[in-house]
C-alpha cells in the first residue's frame, strides 16, 4: 500500500540516546526570533551557511556559500618588493609604500567574500513566536508559532542543500520568496558599524535574474569576468498544511537538486545527517562546573562543525556565515594570517578534531604554488612565505602591509601542519606535507635573513598590530613576535628534518636556530622590540608568542617563570582597555600555561557574558557598554570563538615541550571535572576526572605507538593495565612509560 505522506523532513519522528540530553542545556533557545543578522541561529556545514532570523515581519534565511569570492586583484604585486620598502622606511618616505601597498584595499571593493542570497516567509499571520530552538546535537533550527505553525530547518553536514519544512499551516499557504542582494541597484542600506566598507552595488554587477516555476526559484547572479553563481530554492505542498523544500548555491556551474519526492523512503538524508553530527560529538567531551564556560565551550564546538568540512574552503574571519547588511562583510571576510586563521584552528588539536583541523592544512597546501610565487616576486629569494591577508585562491591583499605581507607568517602557518603531524604522528603526512611545508618556510627565513657577527637579523620587523599602519609599525631589530616565530620554526624544521631521516638537514636546522639572538626581555618580561617596552593596552598579544601557541618557554623552568610572570604581571598593570574579545579568549591560554588558573577562568567568563552575540558569535567589542574594553562595535569575527574554546581545554590538558600534562589550570573550586578523550601530542587520547576536589583517575590510550611522557595530577597512582617497574618517574615529577599501538593505561590516584 503507497505510504501516506507524512514527511516533515523525518526529523520529527527522531528519538535520541541520552546523550543528546547531555548536550541540550547548550541549545541556543529563545522566545522570539532574532531581529539581526549577527544574532541570528547559525547553520552550516563547511561550504554552505544560513542564518535564520526576522526582518520586516519575515522569516528571514540568509544564505552562504564558503567560495563566493570576488577575487579581482586591486593590489599591483609588481609594483612592490621588501626591498624597496625596506629602502622607503630607510628614507623615511613611507607614504609611498601606503599608496602602493595600503590605499588599494581601502580604496577597492574587491577582491572579498559575496554574500548569495536570502530568503523569506512571510509569517504575519502565524501570530507570535513561542519558541526559537537550535538544537546542537543534531544542527537543526525549529521555531514554534503561536497559531501551532512548526518551522524547521537544517543543513546537510555531507550534501550541498539545506533542507526547510512548515506544518500545521491550516488554510495558511506560506511558500518562499527569494531576496537578491543590492548587487546592481543603488540601494544603500543602513550598515551597523561592523566594519563593513562599500555597499554591495560598488561591485559593479550586471542585474541577476530570478526564474520562477510553481514549486521553484532560481536566481542567476553574473559577477566578474565570466563567473556567475546560482541559488536554487523548491519545495512541495503535501496533506495536512505541510510544505517541504530544498535548496542550494553552485558557485560558476548550475545549480541542481534532487527532486523532492513524497515516497522516497529517505527524502532528506536526515539519517546521514545526523549520523555525521554523532560521530562529531563523539570525538571528545568535557564537563566543568562554571555553566557559562561550559555552554559557551559547546557553542564554539557546535560552530566549528558547521565552518569546517573536507573540502571547503578554510575558515575566514565570517566563514559561511557573510553579513547580510546589504554591504561587504567586514574586512571583506577574508583570510587573515596573521592572527584569525591560526586561532580559528587551535581547538581541534586537543579537541580530537584533526579532520577539522585539516581543513587548513589542506587549504595552505592548494594555495601552495601561488605562497612560493609570491615568496620569489615580493622578498626575492627561494623558499615559502604566506602572506597575512588573502584570498580565497591565494592571492596577497596588501593592508597594512607590515602584518599583510609580514615577512614570517609562513612560521605560523607551519605551526598547524607541525601540529597536525604530532597530534597524529601520521608519517605519510609527515613526509608528504609537513616536512616539505616546513622545509621550504624554513629556506625561506634562512634566505631573508642576514648573517652579521655570527647573528642573524631580518631587514624589517613587526609586530601585529603595534603602531598600526605608520612607518613606526617596523622596527629594525627582531621583535620578540617574529623572533619567536623563526625560533619555533627552525626548531620544527630540524624536528620534522630528524624525524623523515635527514640528519643533515637536522644538524643545518640547529645551527641556524643558534645563530638567532635572544629573546628580548627586561623587568617587564617580553618587550614588544628592544627598546620598546608594552606602554599601553594592545589587542593582539604578539610578543607573547613564545609562551602560547609556541611552547618555546616552560613555567617550570625558573628563568622562564620569571619572564612569563612579569610578562604577565605588566598586562595586568597596564589593563583591558584596547582589547577585544579575542584577547581574552587568548590570555586564557597565557594564564593557563603559567598554571593561573582563577586568571585564566576569569577571562573566559569576561569573553563569554561580554564580547559576544546571543547567538555565541563574537561581536570583537564590548557588548556592555566599555565594562571591560573601549572597543564597544560589533563585527562578528570567528577567531575569538575558537579560541575560546582552546582555553578551556588549556585548563585541561596541555601538550608540552616533550611531556603532556593533566589537569594543569583547574581552579580548586571546581570540586568535579572530567574529560574524554581529548588528544595530545604524541597521538594520545586522554580521559581525566575529579571528584570531590580530588583528581582520581587518568586514562590513556595509546593510538600509536610511542613513549609516554605524562605529568599527572598526583603524586603517587596505581597503575591499572601494566607490570609493576613499567613507568619511570623522574625528578621532576614526569612519569614515563613505553605504550604499544592502541594500549590503553590508567593510572588511578593512590591518595599517598
Amino acid at each position: 500500500m503507497k505510504t501516506k505522506i507524512t514527511i516533515v523532513l523525518l526529523l520529527l519522528c527522531f528519538t535520541y540516546s541520552s546523550y543528546a540530553q547531555s548536550l541540550k542545556p547548550y541549545n541556543l533557545s529563545f522566545p522570539k526570533l532574532a531581529d539581526r543578522w549577527d544574532e541570528a541561529m547559525p547553520l552550516g556545514n563547511g561550504m554552505l551557511g544560513v542564518l535564520i532570523w526576522e526582518k520586516n515581519n519575515k522569516l528571514r534565511l540568509s544564505l552562504d556559500r564558503a567560495d563566493l569570492w570576488d577575487e579581482r586583484k586591486a593590489l599591483d604585486m609588481s609594483k612592490l618588493t621588501f626591498k624597496w620598502v625596506e629602502e622607503q622606511v630607510h628614507k623615511n618616505n613611507y607614504a609611498a609604500v601606503q599608496k602602493i601597498g595600503d590605499e588599494p584595499y581601502d580604496n577597492s571593493p574587491y577582491p572579498t567574500k559575496l554574500p548569495a542570497a536570502a530568503m523569506e516567509f512571510d509569517i504575519s499571520k502565524l501570530g507570535k513566536v513561542v519558541s526559537n530552538v537550535l538544537d546542537i546535537e543534531t544542527a537543526l533550527n525549529t521555531v514554534k508559532f503561536e497559531n501551532g505553525t512548526v518551522f524547521n530547518c537544517y543543513i546537510h553536514a555531507a550534501q550541498q542543500q539545506g533542507y526547510f519544512s512548515l506544518e500545521n499551516l491550516k488554510s495558511i499557504a506560506i511558500l518562499p520568496n527569494l531576496i537578491v542582494h543590492n548587487y546592481a541597484n543603488d540601494l544603500i542600506e543602513k550598515g551597523d558599524n561592523s566594519h563593513a566598507g562599500e555597499g554591495l552595488q560598488k561591485l559593479g554587477y550586471a542585474k541577476g535574474t530570478v526564474t520562477h516555476t510553481p514549486n521553484s526559484i532560481r536566481y542567476h547572479q553574473p559577477t566578474y569576468q565570466g563567473h556567475y553563481y546560482e541559488v536554487l530554492v523548491q519545495w512541495k505542498k503535501l496533506a495536512k498544511g505541510k510544505v517541504i523544500g530544498s535548496w542550494t548555491i553552485s558557485s560558476d556551474k548550475i545549480a541542481t537538486l534532487p527532486i523532492i519526492s513524497a515516497t522516497a523512503k529517505e527524502p532528506t538524508g536526515w539519517a546521514t545527517h545526523a549520523k555525521w553530527w554523532k560521530d562529531f560529538w563523539a570525538k571528545s567531551n568535557i564537563s566543568v562546573p562554571d555553566q557559562l564556560i561550559q555552554k559557551q565551550y559547546y557553542l564554539e564546538m557546535y560552530k566549528l562543525g558547521c565552518v569546517a568540512r573536507k573540502g571547503a574552503p578554510a575558515i575566514t574571519l565570517q566563514a559561511v556565515w557573510t553579513a547580510d547588511n546589504g554591504s561587504l562583510p567586514p574586512w571583506k571576510g577574508d583570510f587573515h594570517n596573521d592572527l584569525n586563521t591560526q586561532l580559528s584552528y587551535w581547538p581541534t588539536y586537543t579537541a580530537n578534531h584533526l579532520a577539522e583541523g585539516a581543513t587548513f592544512t589542506d587549504w595552505l597546501w592548494k594555495i601552495r604554488e601561488k605562497n612560493l610565487t609570491y615568496t620569489k616576486q615580493y622578498f626575492g629569494v627561494e623558499g615559502l612565505n604566506v602572506p597575512g591577508v588573502i584570498t580565497l585562491n591565494g592571492d596577497p591583499m596588501g593592508g597594512w602591509i607590515q602584518y599583510s605581507l609580514s615577512p614570517t607568517l609562513s612560521a605560523w602557518t607551519s605551526q598547524h601542519f607541525y601540529w597536525q603531524w604530532k597530534y597524529s604522528m601520521d608519517d605519510v603526512f609527515l613526509k608528504t606535507r609537513a616536512y616539505p611545508y616546513i622545509h621550504e618556510s624554513a629556506t625561506y627565513l634562512e634566505n631573508i635573513t642576514r648573517l652579521k657577527d655570527g647573528k642573524r637579523t631580518l631587514p624589517l620587523s613587526s609586530s601585529p598590530e603595534y603602531n598600526d599602519n605608520s612607518i613606526n609599525a617596523w622596527f629594525l631589530n627582531w621583535t620578540n613576535f617574529d623572533l619567536s616565530l623563526a625560533k619555533f620554526l627552525f626548531k620544527a624544521a630540524a624536528e620534522v628534518s630528524k624525524a623523515n631521516g635527514k640528519m643533515e638537514e637536522n644538524k643545518h636546522w640547529l645551527a641556524i636556530l643558534n645563530e638567532l639572538p635572544d629573546y628580548e626581555i627586561n623587568e617587564t618580561g617580553f618587550t614588544i622590540a628592544p627598546g620598546f617596552n608594552l606602554t599601553g593596552s594592545h589587542r593582539h598579544m604578539s610578543q607573547y608568542m613564545a609562551i602560547y601557541p609556541l611552547d618555546l618557554l616552560d613555567v617550570n623552568q625558573e628563568k622562564d617563570k620569571a619572564i612569563i610572570d612579569n610578562s604577565l604581571k605588566r598586562l595586568e598593570e597596564i589593563g583591558t582597555r584596547a582589547w577585544c574579545g579575542y584577547s581574552f579568549s587568548w590570555m586564557a591560554s597565557l594564564y593557563a600555561r603559567a598554571y593561573q588558573a582563577d586568571k585564566a577562568v576569569k577571562q573566559l567568563e569576561i569573553f563569554a557574558s561580554n564580547f559576544c552575540s546571543p547567538n555565541s558569535f563574537h561581536l570583537n567589542g564590548d557588548q556592555k557598554g566599555g565594562q571591560y574594553s573601549g572597543f564597544t562595535y560589533r563585527p562578528f569575527t570567528l577567531e575569538g570563538n575558537f579560541a575560546f574554546a582552546q582555553g578551556v581545554q588549556e585548563l585541561l590538558l596541555q601538550s608540552r615541550s616533550g611531556y603532556l600534562q593533566v589537569f594543569p589550570a583547574v581552579p580548586q573550586s571546581w570540586a568535579t571535572v572530567s574529560f574524554n578523550n581529548l588528544r595530545a601530542e604524541g597521538a594520545f587520547l586522554i580521559s581525566g576526572r575529579k571528584e570531590n576536589g580530588v583528581p582520581t583517575k587518568v586514562k590513556v590510550y595509546a593510538e600509536k605507538a610511542g613513549v609516554l611522557r605524562i605529568k599527572l595530577p598526583f603524586k603517587t597512582f596505581v597503575l591499572k593495565d601494566l607490570p609493576a617497574g613499567s613507568v619511570k618517574m623522574g625528578v621532576d615529577g614526569i612519569a614515563e612509560v613505553n605504550l604499544k599501538k592502541q594500549q590503553t593505561i590508567t593510572f588511578e590516584n593512590g591518595y599517598e
